[in-house]
């Protein structure tokens, strides 16, 4: 096995500097969910340069390509390509000045600051590979370049769009992440390894009237601040000790004055949990403990509930990741880890599911290794780390690049090499 990634990944300094001028041009043109045109372009035109067979569009902007290589295994690889409204503070010369109009038709500025610009850049290093070396390996590689992940509707638009019937059925998907991890450093987890991530807008009414006046009204800002308060024993106290959740009431919208009870209350919520089966309890007990407090203050009606996104738990399939992780161990020696839980989320599982695929997803680091050791050293990994979805957060191009070129070359050979 170690040979054949050899035979492919040799090609690698060859496209270097082409793959470092992408990312940067990449980082300094990000586009928000669905709108990402300029970027699958790139990407796709790249397919085309080297042999694949492209279908554009998918979904809005997804793309897919195709690679046949006689007869083999199929294996996609998935890589995310929107960025997010963050105005960047990296400093970088490459720094996104970027600014697009918002639904609301505000100016919003963009950024970078998850790091698809790396996942695209090493899916379209890797599919290059792929195709300079074809008498390395057999079957059919698929890669895949989604939109939208950030909104959790991406995966589900090209899949709407016909995702199934547009790319051949693969016998495993891939994808990977780059986190706040040293530079290098390759990450793999059996089982559940990102959580499902749940955002509710509830409205709970009460009767406005004057703050003098408190009993002639029925006061929202109170039965707001009691279901609060009521939703932090959903996690310590209806769950058992082991099993991790997360309830976030992140924001909290009510009244025009200091003297006026409004009329109602907006809380707005973010669920984290690892599994089906907490996920339906944990929604089930934040709708309990809010129809029950209203019932108890006496709300003239019930409350309202509206889910604004949702995105599935990632569990990556053992067997698959375990023969990732093999792939990985020779290749990378001890730059290969086992990563702990994550409380991110991601939109990626949907299209395995859609294919009824099993799937791994893995993490490589972005993070100056030096920097990194210097935090760890200090205890200050909190402090002076930037986390994705900082405006400060921006992956160290090298070695940055070339292990998400060679961790996603690596994991498609240990199938289509067999």
């Amino acid at each position: 096995m170690t040979d054949r990634p050899h035979a492919v990944l040799s090609g690698l300094a060859g496209i270097r500097a082409d793959l470092e001028d992408l990312y940067r041009d990449l980082h300094s043109h990000p586009e928000l969910g669905l709108r990402e045109h300029r970027t699958a372009k790139r990407a796709s035109d790249a397919l085309r340069d080297c042999g694949y067979e492209v279908t554009e569009r998918v979904g809005g902007t997804g793309v897919i390509g195709v690679l046949a290589n006689g007869d083999g295994p199929t294996v996609m690889a998935r890589a995310d390509m929107d960025a997010l409204p963050v105005r960047e503070r990296t400093g970088l010369p490459y720094a996104s000045t970027v600014t697009l109009t918002g639904s609301d038709g505000s100016e919003q500025p963009v950024m970078h600051a998850c790091g698809h610009d790396v996942h695209v850049t090493a899916l379209v290093g890797c599919a290059r590979l792929m195709a300079a070396a074809k008498d390395a390996w057999r079957g059919t590689f698929v890669v895949l370049f989604q939109p939208s992940e950030e909104n959790g509707d991406g995966a589900d638009a090209m899949i709407d769009d016909g995702l199934t019937t547009k790319s051949p059925v693969p016998d495993v998907v891939l994808a990977q992440h780059v986190l706040p991890c040293p530079a290098g450093y390759v990450g793999t987890r059996s089982g559940p390894f990102l959580s499902a991530a749940d955002s509710l807008r509830v409205t709970v009414h009460g009767r406005g009237g004057h703050g003098s006046m408190p009993q002639s009204a029925v006061d929202p800002v109170v039965m707001a601040a009691t279901i609060v308060v009521r939703l932090q024993t959903v996690v310590s106290r209806e769950l058992a000790a082991t099993t991790p959740a997360v309830v976030t009431v992140g924001s909290i919208h009510a009244g025009s004055g200091p003297n006026i009870i409004p009329d109602s209350a907006v809380l707005e919520l973010n669920i984290r949990t690892y599994d089906e089966a907490t996920r339906t309890q944990v929604l089930a007990a934040v709708e309990r403990i809010v129809r029950a407090e209203c019932e108890a203050s006496g709300a003239p009606r019930a409350p309202e509930f509206q889910k604004t996104a949702a995105f599935p738990p990632t569990v990556n399939d053992e067997e698959t990741t375990r023969r990732v992780a093999e792939a990985f161990a020779a290749h990378f020696g001890d730059q290969a880890h086992t990563i702990e839980l994550q409380t991110a989320s991601e939109d990626m599982s949907e299209i395995p599911g859609a294919f009824g695929a099993p799937f791994t997803y893995w993490a490589i680091g972005g993070i100056d290794a030096g920097l990194y050791a210097d935090a760890a050293r200090n205890g200050t990994v909190a402090r002076d780390i930037p986390v994705n979805h900082s405006p400060a957060f921006a992956p160290v191009i090298q070695p940055t690049l070339d292990t998400g070129v060679s961790a996603m070359t690596v994991a498609a050979l240990a199938w289509l090499g067999t």
